[in-house]
C-alpha cells in the first residue's frame, strides 16, 4: 500500500548495529552550528527512512565513562557510504566539545537508528516547530517535502536565521528568539484547513506546552502530531516522545 496521509504514519524497525566511522569533511554552517560528514565501510547497510530518526553518537570506549547522545541523520549517501550529522554547539558538553575539536580522520562510534516513523508527505499542510536541536530534522524535512507542500516553520534560536530558507509561496518561516516566544507563536497560530501534520521537538518543558496547546486548545488529532523532548534542562542524554 502506498504511504499517504490517509493511511497515516508507518513505523519501521531496523537492526541495531554499532558502526565505527571516520570524519571525512567538516563545514561551519553558522557560528554555533557544524556539519560533519563521516565515512567508512561500516556504513554499508545503514538505513534512515525518516527526518525524525535519531541515532546514538557514542564517545569513549571505556564502558564506565561512555557518553551517548542522540543525533538526527541529516543525509546519507549509500553509494559513497557517507553520513552527515549536524551539531548545534552549546557552551559545553561532551558532544559539543568533541565536535569543536573534531578533525579529518577522527573516529567515533554510532548505533542505530533502531526504527523510523515515516510521516507521509502528502498532508494538506505541515507544521514544524523546534529549537536549535530540532534544526537538523527540520532542514531534512524541508529538503524531502515536495516544492508544492504547504509548510509552516516556527524556529527558536539565533542559528535559525542563516540555516532556514526565507518564506515563499508555500513556505511560512517564523523565527523567534526563545522557547517562550515559540510557544506563544504556536498558540497564536491559526491552523490551516484540511488534514495537517504537526511535528515539534526541543526542550522538554517547552514541548509539553506545545503538546497541550495542539491537542487540547487547538483540538488537533493526536494521530497527526508528534512532539518530542530532545533534551531537558539539567539532565544529560535526555530523549522522550511526548506524543
Amino acid at each position: 500500500m502506498e504511504l499517504s496521509a490517509k493511511t497515516g504514519v508507518q513505523r519501521v524497525r531496523h537492526e541495531i548495529r554499532q558502526r565505527d566511522i571516520t570524519v571525512t569533511r567538516i563545514e561551519q554552517l553558522a557560528p554555533d552550528y557544524l556539519s560533519i560528514t563521516f565515512g567508512g565501510e561500516a556504513l554499508e547497510g545503514f538505513t534512515s527512512l525518516s527526518f525524525d530518526d535519531h541515532l546514538k553518537f557514542i564517545l569513549s570506549n571505556d564502558e564506565e565513562s561512555r557518553v551517548w547522545r542522540d543525533y538526527t541523520p541529516q543525509h546519507f549517501n549509500p553509494a559513497t557510504r557517507e553520513l552527515t550529522l549536524e551539531f548545534a554547539l552549546h557552551e559545553n558538553g561532551a558532544a559539543t566539545d568533541w565536535a569543536r575539536a573534531a578533525a579529518i580522520g577522527a573516529s567515533v562510534t554510532i548505533a542505530g537508528p533502531r526504527g523510523s516513523m515515516v510521516i507521509p508527505v502528502d498532508y494538506d499542510w505541515h507544521l514544524l516547530a523546534g529549537d536549535a536541536t530540532a534544526l537538523p530534522a527540520i532542514r531534512r524535512r524541508l529538503a524531502e517535502l515536495p516544492a508544492s507542500a504547504k509548510v509552516i516553520v516556527i524556529a527558536s534560536g539565533d542559528d535559525s536565521g542563516s540555516l532556514l530558507p526565507s518564506s515563499s509561496q508555500h513556505l511560512q518561516v517564523q523565527r523567534v528568539a526563545d522557547d517562550e516566544e515559540m510557544v506563544a507563536a504556536v498558540r497564536a497560530l491559526d491552523l490551516p484547513a484540511g488534514l495537517g501534520y504537526c511535528w515539534c521537538a526541543g526542550e522538554a518543558s517547552a514541548m509539553k506546552q506545545l503538546r497541550d496547546i495542539l491537542a487540547s486548545e487547538k483540538q488537533h488529532p493526536r494521530n497527526a502530531m508528534r512532539v518530542a523532548a530532545y533534551w531537558k534542562k539539567g539532565v544529560s542524554s535526555h530523549h522522550e516522545n511526548l506524543e
